[in-house]
């Protein structure tokens, strides 16, 4: 009797132990982004802040490098359910709302802290709060950075250098828009093809930040680099509504404070790297142009055309408080 008593306590506390370990809240997040590039080193800051502010209570478990999918694919994830939480570029949820395509507009702003003024603002907290209507929680922006062109044809220092290049963008038909403008031939595709699509010669070049052409090893397959910094581009981190509502309140207030620490942890990330990375893409035989800012405005004049048509897809009165935002940020 002793004996079957035993068996049946210990039974009961192997079912406690399984019970109690997949009681963890579990927090999956999927990005599209090498583990060197500074949003992952971000995320790992925001997993370590929620796993000891939770008391280990949640598990944040991140999946770099598109393992959950491309980034529509991951955000639908996070709408169904299957994904906690993703961190795609902001453009990509123009494909819902037509509003969110103003804030990567080419040449919409003449810096970085301009662009963060003006999202850390009344507009920036404008556009996390429509997503709600999608099934999610916009949890603020990280950092995607300033985009510049590579290419294997030749040096660009002038909108006419693009003429006919073939050149990947993502699928967001305002970088489409832009460099259909520019006279180049944009071929969008899913950022983890990119590589070997430069490497066979399917495409000539490709656009993105700094920090993404070093991470991802770009360079090795690219023979000129332009800083044209036509686009600032940021990561909208997006968690599940009704997985976020069930949470607790402290543990809601610790998920968005964490987020907050994790951009002020990359942003020194950022401003520590920026200039070893133009100089790790130099040394690998690349060779630079660094553009002047008169060089940068005739690009941004070629395209005004862009922002103009821009301004009757995103809707009048949201593209006008975009750019009043950006004017109010500037000092104009």
């Amino acid at each position: 009797m002793l004996k079957k008593t035993t068996i049946a306590l210990g039974v009961a506390m192997s079912i406690g132990l399984a019970f109690g370990a997949s009681a963890k809240t579990v927090i999956k997040i999927g990005h599209g982004a090498a583990e060197a590039f500074h949003m992952h080193r971000a995320l790992l800051k925001f997993e370590e802040l929620v796993e000891a502010g939770s008391n280990n209570e949640i598990d944040v478990q991140i999946f770099p490098s598109s393992q959950m999918g491309p980034d529509r694919e991951m955000i639908e994830g996070v709408q169904t359910g299957v994904l906690e939480m993703a961190i795609p570029p902001s453009s990509f949820f123009a494909g819902w709302d037509p509003a969110f395509a103003v804030i990567e507009l080419p040449y919409m702003y003449a810096s970085k802290d301009i662009a963060f003024s003006v999202l850390d603002g009344e507009a920036g907290n404008g556009m996390l709060a429509r997503v709600e209507n999608q099934g999610l929680v916009g949890l603020g922006w990280l950092e995607l950075g300033v985009r510049n062109v590579t290419n294997n044809v030749r040096p660009v220092a002038t909108p006419e250098d693009l003429e006919g290049v073939k050149l990947r963008t993502m699928k967001v038909p305002a970088h489409v828009a832009t460099f259909e403008t520019l006279g180049a031939n944009p071929t969008p595709m899913n950022f983890g093809e990119v590589y070997s699509a430069l490497q066979q010669g399917v495409i000539d070049g490709q656009e993105n930040p700094l920090a993404i052409i070093t991470s991802q090893r770009f360079y090795e397959v690219q023979k000129y680099l332009s800083t044209t910094g036509h686009v600032f581009a940021v990561y909208m981190p997006v968690i599940s509504k009704p997985f976020f509502d069930g949470l607790s309140k402290d543990h809601q207030q610790l998920i968005k404070s964490s987020m907050a620490a994790a951009r002020a942890y990359q942003a020194a990330l950022v401003a520590s790297e920026d200039a070893a990375q133009l100089e790790e893409i130099r040394a690998a035989g690349v060779e630079v142009l660094e553009l002047t800012a008169a060089q940068r405005q005739a690009f941004a004049d070629k395209t005004e055309s862009v922002r103009l048509q821009y301004r009757e897809e995103v809707g009048a009165d949201d593209f006008d408080a975009w750019v009043s935002a950006v004017a109010a940020a500037s000092g104009n």
